[in-house]
């Protein structure tokens, strides 16, 4: 980690005076969120690596895509993609299963992939995109604010628990890497979720105040917070608005390992996405200044009250995330259950539909969102 970062406290040094690659290594979930683990069992990712069915834009006849918007609780319209299957009895209640996208992502990337996979299951599902991200509102764009992800969740459980073909005491849903954090935080204080599954979760609260393996000092974590506190200033008196963490632009020699596994899916047509309006050089990238709200977010805390409703957890076995899955496992109360995917890192389990275990996730939501 970089430590000859200039005073950022001080008012006659701005942040806009500090070099902002050093502020990007200091902030967000990038390079700060590695940490110091070692890198002795990780391999690198190659471009464009579609082995184990690596199917990010996967679409089904099976099944048909609505997109859709509704309001949340601030009056904000959150988009989503409905997928229901062709051959739903549109006269009786079914089952209904939110899916929510990685941290960084939109509903393109990785939600619309499970919601489709759950469709074809016989479950309705909506892949949504959080708010400030994709086709949801909010300005400034790719603000971190996790109470309105949070509220985005419920908001399309009023959605779905108002359709008429939707049994209202049967919606579940899945939360991808750090939407599992966030439909956990929603979860605890609405119990319309009636089953709750996380897919390679990354706590962003944890992430961003600790870092992996918790590799990051408070004096760090004091570091990152001065700085993005000093930006606001800059931006406060109309300065460009800077953007932090993400996923890298290109690769190098040095590149670790970790954002060569990001850039892998969010850098090649396995799954790089651009929403209308956004510059594809800024595409997964919160706003600095923002990104710092995440230190007050604390999903885990209370997780065991979401019981008797029950959690699954799935990990890959080689992910550098397991930490989150395995910490929220071992906090949550019964009926609970921790799956570890043999062979699956982190970002495989966005896309890879031959490690993704959707009989587990159906076999899951059938027993308990059962009439």
């Amino acid at each position: 980690m970089p430590t000859n970062i200039p005073d950022a406290t001080n008012q006659k040094a701005p942040a806009r005076n500090i070099h902002r690659r050093e502020l990007m290594k200091l902030t967000g979930t990038g390079i700060a969120a590695f940490g110091a683990m070692s890198l002795g069992n990780l391999t690198f990712a190659k471009a464009q690596d579609m082995s184990n069915g690596a199917n990010n834009f996967y679409t089904s006849d099976q099944v048909t895509l609505q997109k859709v918007t509704f309001k949340s609780q601030y009056q904000m319209n959150v988009a989503g993609n409905l997928l229901v299957p062709k051959n739903l009895d549109r006269n009786a209640r079914h089952p209904a299963i939110v899916v929510g996208h990685p941290m960084g992502a939109v509903k393109e990337q990785s939600a619309t992939l499970y919601a489709t996979k759950m469709a074809e299951q016989g479950f309705i599902a909506m892949a949504i995109d959080l708010p400030f991200w994709g086709e949801s509102e909010g300005e400034a764009r790719q603000i971190v604010s996790p109470d309105v992800y949070a509220e985005a969740f419920s908001a399309a459980v009023d959605f779905l628990g108002t359709r008429a073909f939707v049994d209202r005491n049967r919606i579940g849903a899945i939360g991808v890497c750090g939407s599992g954090s966030f439909v956990i935080s929603a979860a605890k204080i609405d119990p319309r979720m009636r089953a709750i599954a996380t897919v390679s979760m990354y706590d962003m609260g944890a992430a961003n105040r600790n870092a992996l393996n918790h590799s990051l000092s408070v004096e760090q974590r004091k570091q990152i917070i001065a700085a993005a506190a000093e930006q606001r200033y800059s931006e406060f008196e109309g300065g460009q608005i800077q953007h932090t963490g993400g996923t890298d632009l290109e690769l190098t020699a040095s590149t670790h390992p970790i954002q060569r596994e990001f850039y892998d899916f969010y850098r090649t047509s396995r799954g790089e996405f651009t929403p209308a309006g956004v510059s594809d050089q800024i595409t997964t990238k919160p706003t600095l200044t923002s990104n710092v709200k995440f230190m007050n977010f604390y999903p885990f805390n209370d997780i065991e009250t979401i019981s008797p409703r029950p959690m699954l957890f799935i990990s890959g076995d080689q992910a550098h995330s397991k930490e989150f899955s395995e910490e929220a496992y071992r906090l949550a109360a019964e009926p609970k259950e921790l799956v570890r995917v043999q062979g699956a890192g982190h970002v495989d389990l966005y896309d890879r539909v031959d490690l993704i275990p959707f009989d587990r996730l159906t076999s899951f939501f059938g027993q308990h969102l059962a009439a």
